[in-house]
C-alpha cells in the first residue's frame, strides 16, 4: 500500500533521495534608512511667500456677527470632510476680523465668482467699511451675516481655532448652505492678482 501525502511522508526527489530538511532562504538585505538632516535654520519667509505665489487657490469670504458684523476674504480655505461636513480657513490673529471671529460661534463662507473682485478686494482692504454700499448683504441663519450674489455659501459652526504661527486655523462644521443661481466661473487669486479660469 502507498502511503498517502497528507499524511506527511517526504517525496522523493527526483534522484530518489529524500530530503531530510529545507534549507532555509538567503536572507534579503534591508535598503538603508533615508538620511534626515536637521533644519538649522528657519526658512526665508520672503521665499516662502514666494512659492506660495504661485499657488492658484480659489477666494472665498468669511463672516461672522458680533457688536458689528465682520469679515475677511480667504484663500486658504478647505473642505476636510464630507460626512460630517467639515471645512477650515486660517485667518491671521492680528487681523481686524479675528476679534469677532475668535468669539463667534457661527460663521458666513462665501465662494466667489470671477465678477466679483470688487467684493475680494473689499474684504481685503485694511480700515475698510466692508458691510457698507456697494456690499450687499443680509442676516442669515443663526445671524450670520451673508453675502448677495455669491456662487455658492455655507453657514458653519465653530468647533475648534488651532495656534498656527501668526494665525490660526479654524474648524467648522457645515449646518446650511446652497449653491447660487447660474454656474460662474470662480474668482482665483494667484501671483498676487485676481484671475479667472481662462477655458
Amino acid at each position: 500500500m502507498t502511503a498517502s501525502p497528507d499524511l506527511g511522508t517526504p517525496a522523493a526527489t527526483p534522484s530518489g533521495v529524500v530530503p531530510t530538511s529545507i534549507p532555509a532562504p538567503a536572507p534579503v538585505p534591508l535598503p538603508a534608512p533615508p538620511v534626515v538632516t536637521a533644519v538649522t535654520a528657519p526658512f526665508d519667509p520672503t521665499a516662502f511667500r514666494a512659492v506660495f505665489r504661485r499657488h492658484a487657490a480659489g477666494v472665498a469670504v468669511i463672516t461672522a456677527a458680533g457688536a458689528r458684523p465682520a469679515g475677511f476674504t480667504a484663500t486658504s480655505l478647505t473642505s476636510v470632510s464630507a460626512d460630517p461636513p467639515l471645512l477650515s480657513f486660517g485667518i491671521s490673529s492680528t487681523g481686524s476680523a479675528w476679534r469677532t471671529i475668535a468669539d463667534a460661534g457661527h460663521v458666513g463662507v462665501h465662494i466667489l465668482g470671477e465678477h466679483q473682485e470688487e467684493v475680494a478686494a473689499t474684504f481685503a482692504r485694511s480700515g475698510a467699511d466692508r458691510f457698507a454700499p456697494p456690499t450687499a448683504w443680509g442676516p442669515g441663519p443663526y445671524g450670520v451675516p451673508l453675502l448677495e450674489d455669491v456662487q455658492a455659501w455655507l453657514v458653519a459652526r465653530v468647533l475648534a481655532r488651532i495656534p498656527a504661527g501668526d494665525h490660526r486655523i479654524v474648524v467648522a462644521q457645515a449646518v446650511a448652505g446652497a449653491p447660487g443661481g447660474e454656474a460662474a466661473r470662480p474668482l482665483l487669486y494667484h501671483h498676487g492678482r485676481y484671475n479667472a479660469l481662462r477655458h
